[in-house]
C-alpha cells in the first residue's frame, strides 16, 4: 500500500471555518471533506483518480 502524502496547506480563515461546518454535517473531518472535494471536483473535469486501498480497520480476523 502506498503511503498517503502530507503537506501543508494555508487556506484563507473563512474557508476553513465553511469546510469545518461543512465536514461536521458530512460527519467528516476538515481532511477528508477537502479530499471529497478535490475528487469531486477532478470528477467534473473528467480525471478519476485512483482509489488507494487502505489498511483494515479493528482486529486482524482470528486464524483457524
Amino acid at each position: 500500500m502506498a503511503a498517503r502524502k502530507a503537506f501543508a496547506l494555508r487556506l484563507d480563515p473563512a474557508l476553513h471555518d465553511c469546510l469545518e461546518r461543512l465536514a461536521a454535517q458530512e460527519l467528516r473531518s476538515v481532511n477528508a471533506e477537502i479530499e471529497v472535494l478535490l475528487r469531486e471536483a477532478l470528477e467534473r473535469r473528467g480525471i478519476r483518480p485512483a482509489v488507494s486501498e487502505r489498511p483494515r480497520r479493528g482486529r486482524p480476523a482470528k486464524e483457524e
